[in-house]
Parts: C-alpha cells; structure tokens; sequence
C-alpha cells in the first residue's frame, strides 16, 4: 500500500457518542482526538458532519471471482464494492479459476488488491488440491509467500473427510493458522436447493436439512479439542448451530463462527416466487432461525458478521431455480441490514457494531493493523456513518459486476459517507477516491 495519508477530519462522532470530536491523522495514524483541532499546514480536511466514526469493517468471507470469472467480478471491483461499504479489509475465498490452492495464485491476488490500493486483499488459500478435498494443499509455502496466507478454507464445499480434516488442523496448529469449515455433510444435501421444511415441501424444492451444518459443526469442534487448535465456522445459519457452539465454548474449545446479513433478515418465505436470486449456500432457514442468530451474535456466540459476498453472472441466476448457483452481493448492504437486524431492535449499540464488523474478525485472523480501536497512534482505518440517511438498493448502481443482489429496491437505514484506509480517503459521498483499475 502506498504511505498513509495525513488528514483532519472534522465533527465526528466515535462509536456514536453524543459529543462530536476532530480528528486529525498524520502519516497514516491517529495523531489527535479532541475538539476544534488546528489543522496543519498543506493536510486536506474533510467535514464529518456529526457522522458516526468506527473503526474501519473487516470482511472474513468475501468471494471477487479473480482469477477466473473476471465477468463476474475483478479485485477491483470488488476493492470498491468493498470501500462502499465500510470496509478497509477483506479475505477473498478460495474458489477461483485456478483454485488458490498455490503461493503463484495466492501471491498475485495479494498483489492485484495491493495495486488497486481500495482495501487490504488478504487471499484465502485452500485447504486441499483444487477443492478435491482428497489432498492437502501447500498451506506452509501460502503462509511463507508474499501474501502470507493466515486463513484457510474450501469454501463452497465442505472438506467432509474428518481425517483429511483432523491433518489440516494438526497442520494448521504448527502453522498458526486458521482453517475456516463450510459445514455442509455432502451426503445429506445430494440435489437439495432449499431450507427442508414447510415451504420447500409445498412448492416441491428438494430440501436441505440442518442437521448437514450441523453435523459437520459439532465434528470439526470435536477435532479441534484434540488437535488442541482452533476452527473457525462459515456462515451459521441454523439455531442448532447457536446450540452447538454455545456447548463447545462451555468445553473450552476454541471455537468461533460467523453469520451473514441475509441469514440474519431473510428466511424462506422469500422463495414463493422462485426467484434463484434467494438460492443461497447454505440455504435461507426460516424466521425462528433468524430471531436465533440475532441473539446469538448480540451474546457473543457468533462472533461476527461476514458478507459471503457472492457475485454471479445474469444467466448463472437467471434460470430455473435448481440449475441457478447459489449466493448474493452483500458487501455495499451489509452495514444497512445489521443496522435494521440489530441496532434498531436494541440488540446492539454502534460499539458493538464495531465489535461483530471490525474488532472482533480482525482478532479470529490476528491482523494487528486493523479492528483496532479509535485511538491515538491507532492506524486510520475509519467508516462514516450517516445514521439518519436512508437509501435505496439499485443492484444496477453497485459498484460489483454482477446485480444479484436480493434487497433490489429495499430501503437501507443508513448510509455509510466516507471509508479511508490508513488516512487515505478510499471512498466518499457514494463514489470511489483514489486508484482502483490495474
């Protein structure tokens, strides 16, 4: 990244306080809270207007399609998509064309993020050879290369050979790495499209049981007890899955999980129209699910939001629900639907939006320079926050190739005003600063 900026922010409010402050970053860093600051000579300001301030979001889950499916979506416009939404940090999966399973693809998508400069690309490297989920990839070489890969994940599947497994966490371990499980058991989800239940039943979807997350939960928690490591699992989505986590914390295994916004606001009842832009991996479940994962990220059970920001091609959504593939956009949304989740409900404040979208997936990778609190000498990594600016979702207007997104036309609450990474001023008033084409 280029050499952090110097900046005077003006009428902010950290973490919503009532008191609005100034802020003044030098070199990239905060040098200076307090009120009517003097800006020095030559350093740009930029009027907050009495925006809440948080620390920049981190995205755990995110999937940019380069390289491979560059039609879908690039590092680039992804990196803006991301800036857009609050966020200075984001982990791209595995999933690509060739599969990141190498230091030569893991590297170059290091490399592609660092010259668009937006955000930090962090490649998610795979856990077996080429997805196969039948050998292990060259995780050591992924960590020692320029990247420095920390996470780990067949994302998209499911590594279900709990030996392969148990070695990837014993490995993992030696490494000080994570390894990041799409809990789905294969042999319980063969042809499923849907949530099993009522409604997939009526309209004559094949099912998709939870007990095929959970399973595979409850399996890799027992692993990581013996391995004496730690596991991370993507996108809960099922009440059982709180129940499951909730037992191993109390068995001191660490353990920890994410959710996403659309399991958190959508259910099944969104698939009367068979519209394939609600498939999603794993499926919507149903509202008991969603009032679950609400309580279970306000505790602390989940530990924190990722998008599983999933852009796809038209005619890859726009067929027959069954042949569709599975996933949403959700990175330029994710902040509007916690805020209507979680924040209006009361279930929690902006400290602790802060804590689920930035403070707490920055500590399960260990990244030291983001997540980190409003501080002097803290790195500028900072997210604006109009709370009183609704607006509303075009899937044309987003900053993503693909439009697959499904609050088409839906209102957001609030409206994110600016991001900077590192005090340079990456997005503002709904357009991207700075580079971003390669």
């Amino acid at each position: 990244m280029s050499a952090g900026q110097s900046i005077l922010i003006t009428s902010v409010r950290p973490y919503g306080q009532d008191e609005a402050v100034d802020i003044l970053v030098v070199d990239g860093a905060i040098a200076e809270i307090g009120t009517e600051l003097a800006a020095p000579e030559g350093v740009d300001q930029l009027d907050g207007d009495g925006a809440i301030v948080l620390p920049g979001f981190v995205d755990l889950h995110t999937h940019l399609r380069e390289p491979g499916r560059e039609d879908t979506e690039t590092v680039a416009s992804g990196s803006a998509a991301a800036a857009l939404g609050g966020y200075t940090a984001v982990f791209a999966m595995a999933n690509t064309n060739p599969v990141a399973d190498n230091s030569t693809v893991t590297d170059n998508v290091y490399r592609a993020g660092r010259e668009v400069g937006l955000v930090d690309v962090h490649p998610v490297g795979a856990v077996t050879v080429g997805l196969a989920g039948k050998q292990l990839s060259e995780m050591g070489m992924m960590n020692a290369g320029a990247a420095g890969v920390r996470m780990f994940s067949d994302d998209g599947k499911c590594v279900d050979d709990p030996l392969l497994m148990r070695r990837a966490l014993e490995y993992a371990k030696g490494l000080d790495v994570l390894i990041a499980q799409h809990a789905e058991e294969p042999r319980l989800t063969v042809g499923a499209v849907a949530h099993e239940g009522p409604t997939a039943s009526r309209l004559g979807l094949a099912g998709w049981p939870r007990a095929a997350e959970e399973s595979i939960v409850i399996r890799d928690a027992l692993l990581a007890r013996d391995a004496g490591t730690r596991v991370h699992i993507c996108h809960a989505s099922t009440a059982g899955t709180v129940e499951l986590l909730k037992w191993a914390r109390a068995q001191g295994i660490s353990i920890t999980a994410e959710v996403t916004p659309h399991h958190l606001l959508l259910n099944d009842a969104r698939l009367e129209t068979y519209d394939p832009i609600n498939k999603v991996n794993p499926p919507l479940r149903e509202e008991s699910d969603n009032l679950a994962l609400r309580q279970a990220l306000a505790d602390g059970v989940i530990d924190c939001v990722a998008t599983d920001h999933a852009p796809h091609a038209s005619q890859d959504k726009c067929c027959e629900f069954a042949q569709a593939r599975p996933g949403m956009l959700g990175l330029e949304t994710a902040l509007g639907v916690i805020v209507e989740t979680m924040v209006k409900p009361g279930l929690l404040d902006w400290r602790g939006v802060a804590r689920v979208m930035s403070e707490r997936p920055a500590e399960i990778v260990r990244l030291a320079d983001q997540g980190r609190p409003i501080a002097v000498n803290e790195p500028a990594n900072l997210t604006l926050v109009d709370p009183d600016r609704e607006w509303v979702v075009n899937g044309a207007d987003l900053a993503s190739l693909s439009t697959n997104t499904p609050y088409e036309t839906m209102t957001m609450p609030v409206t994110i005003t600016a991001t900077l990474l590192r005090g340079k001023v990456t997005a503002r008033d709904g357009a991207i600063v700075g580079r971003q084409s390669r």
